[in-house]
């Protein structure tokens, strides 16, 4: 009888079967690693080959930049190297210019000192054409006819005494005198060079009623006035004529006079305005123009500066013409007269507001 096997599961044959398959499935993963790994060198040498095409192109486009930025750099080179020759260039024509505006303007200079220089000979070389009529003569040698007089101060700075900036003691006291030599008139007024009203703005535009009061009050005003008027008094004198002058008043006489010492513009235009300006509607002078020209501005001792010697023509032309008289003053007898008015009015002078009334016409007076 024969004896059965026991069967196992885990036998010997099971095992090789077993170890067969998985040599199998190493042998394929084998096979199959060994394709991709081909593929994979294929890959990268392609990959390879691109990056050193795109690193070569890369290479070649440094180049190209950095040549870019020299010529770029060049340019700018040559750009701030003509910005400076145009500088440069600039600079010399604006010398240039300067220098021919400077030339021309010596020449006109020239030209018209030596015209003034010409005009003031021929009429120191002249004698007048018509007679001055004789008057008795006064403290200041002017007439004293008028019954209405304004007064036209030039207050720049040559008229001021430089150690108090206060107007020259002699230009007071030669004030004084002329208001002197009117003991009494119907109507008085103060302007500065520029045509501005000294007195304040409630009495301008119109006549002062002459009393002490207002006398003494003007002196002090023109001593202490601080503004600085330009060196030409013409705009005063033609305020004083347009706001004083009244054409329709039979029994005014105005009579102006002018303290000053330059005069820096051309004559002919203004003898022309003021021509035209003191003129009534049937031709008669509407005020008679007298002046007073001070020394200040003497160089040595026989001549005046140039724009001294404008302001002593046009004064002497323009009284001519208005019926009125020029002085000029010489500077010696001025000297003595300063100190007795700084004694007189020392500074600073105490100033007192005038009182404002009604004139008998309606106007505004100060007193």
């Amino acid at each position: 009888m024969k004896r059965k096997r026991s069967t196992q599961v885990f036998s010997l044959s099971f095992l090789d079967v077993i170890c067969c398959g998985f040599g199998a499935i190493i042998l394929l993963f084998v096979i199959t690693m060994g394709r991709k790994t081909k593929e994979e060198s294929i890959l990268r040498v392609a990959l390879v080959r691109v990056i050193q095409q795109r690193q070569l192109q890369l290479n070649e486009y440094e180049m190209a930049i950095e040549e870019t930025a020299a010529l770029i750099s060049l340019e700018e080179t040559k750009e701030a190297e003509r910005k400076v020759v145009e500088e440069d260039l600039d600079a010399m024509l604006a010398k240039l210019e300067q220098q021919i505006n400077d030339k021309e303007f010596s020449k006109d200079k020239l030209i018209t000192d030596i015209e003034q220089e010409e005009e003031f000979l021929a009429v120191m070389q002249t004698d007048p054409e018509i007679e001055q009529k004789e008057v008795e003569p006064s403290p200041v040698g002017v007439p004293v006819e008028s019954n209405h007089i304004a007064f036209v101060i030039d207050t720049s700075g040559s008229m001021r005494d430089p150690s108090t900036s206060l107007v020259w003691g002699y230009v007071i006291q030669k004030f004084e005198e002329t208001l002197d030599s009117y003991p009494e008139v119907k109507g008085i007024q103060l302007l500065d060079a520029d045509g501005h009203f000294i007195m304040g703005r409630g009495i301008r535009n119109k006549w002062m009623e002459d009393t002490p009061e207002t006398r003494d009050y003007m002196v002090r005003t023109v001593r202490l006035y601080p503004n600085h008027s330009d060196s030409n008094p013409v705009p005063g004198i033609a305020q004083a004529i347009r706001n004083l002058s009244d054409p329709t008043d039979e029994d005014m006489k105005m009579g102006i006079y002018v303290f000053g010492d330059e005069f820096t513009g051309r004559s002919e235009p203004v003898l022309k305005t003021l021509d035209g300006l003191n003129k009534g509607k049937d031709g008669e002078r509407l005020a008679v123009i007298n002046a007073i020209g001070f020394p200040n501005l003497i160089r040595n001792a026989l001549s005046l500066s140039q724009s001294g010697l404008k302001f002593a023509f046009l004064m002497r032309e323009l009284t001519y013409e208005h019926g009125g008289a020029f002085v000029g003053l010489e500077r010696e007898s001025l000297e003595s007269r300063s100190r007795q008015i700084d004694q007189r009015y020392p500074a600073p002078i105490p100033r007192r507001e005038p009182t404002i009334i009604y004139g008998p016409r309606g106007g505004i007076y100060g007193r």
